[in-house]
C-alpha cells in the first residue's frame, strides 16, 4: 500500500495522549509473530477496540512524544499494515519519526493535534500540510513534510525509494553504454 496514492485521506480520528510508546503499538510479547498478529494487538492495553475497529484511511492523533520507547520499527510498520493513513502528533520521538518515514508511514507535526475529538470524521492533506476536522469545521495547520521525506513516502518507504533511484541510475548508465 502506498499511502500517498489515497490523499487527501478521509477517515475516523483515533485520539491518544502524550508519550504513547512503541510497546503499546507493537507489544513485545508478539514480536516473534508476523506483522498481522502484531496488528491484532496494536494498542490493546490502551484502547481495546482499536485493532478491531480501525479502518484503512483512519488517522491517529496524539500529544507530545508519540512513539517514545524502543527503536522497534514494527511500531510504525504495524500502523502502515493496518492502513492508517497518517499519524498527527504535537511531537514525535526522534527514532519513531525516522522509522515512520523509512517505512512509508506519513507523520505530521501539528501543535493542535490533541484538540481533535475521538471518533471525529477528519481529512488529511499531506501536500497542503493540514487537517480538516469535519466535526468542528476547523482546519489545523501542520508543519510541512520536507521534500526528501515526501519522496520517500511516495515511493513506499526508504528501501523502495533507494531501489527506484538505483534503477534510474542503472538505466542512465545503460543508455550511456548503448549510445
Amino acid at each position: 500500500m502506498n499511502p500517498l496514492q489515497d490523499f487527501p485521506a478521509t477517515g475516523r480520528a483515533w485520539v491518544f495522549g502524550d508519550d504513547l510508546n512503541t510497546d503499546l503499538l507493537a507489544p513485545g510479547g508478539y514480536m516473534k509473530f508476523g506483522i498481522a498478529e502484531i496488528a491484532r494487538h496494536c494498542l490493546e492495553s490502551l484502547e481495546p477496540r482499536f485493532a478491531q475497529e480501525a479502518r484503512p484511511g483512519d488517522i491517529i492523533f496524539a500529544g507530545r512524544n508519540f512513539g517514545a520507547g524502543s527503536s522497534r520499527e514494527q511500531a510504525a510498520e504495524v500502523l502502515r499494515h493496518m492502513g492508517i493513513a497518517c499519524v498527527v502528533a504535537v511531537s514525535f520521538s526522534g527514532l519513531y519519526y525516522r522509522n515512520g518515514f523509512n517505512l512509508g508511514l506519513p507523520l505530521l507535526v501539528c501543535p493542535e493535534a490533541n484538540t481533535v475529538a475521538d471518533g471525529a470524521p477528519v481529512a488529511c492533506d499531506l501536500d497542503g500540510a493540514r487537517i480538516l476536522d469535519h466535526a468542528s469545521g476547523r482546519v489545523l495547520a501542520c508543519e510541512p513534510i520536507p521534500p526528501h521525506l515526501v519522496a520517500m513516502i511516495r515511493d513506499g518507504g526508504l528501501l523502495p525509494h533507494l531501489a527506484k533511484r538505483l534503477a534510474a541510475e542503472r538505466a542512465a548508465l545503460t543508455s550511456k553504454d548503448t549510445a
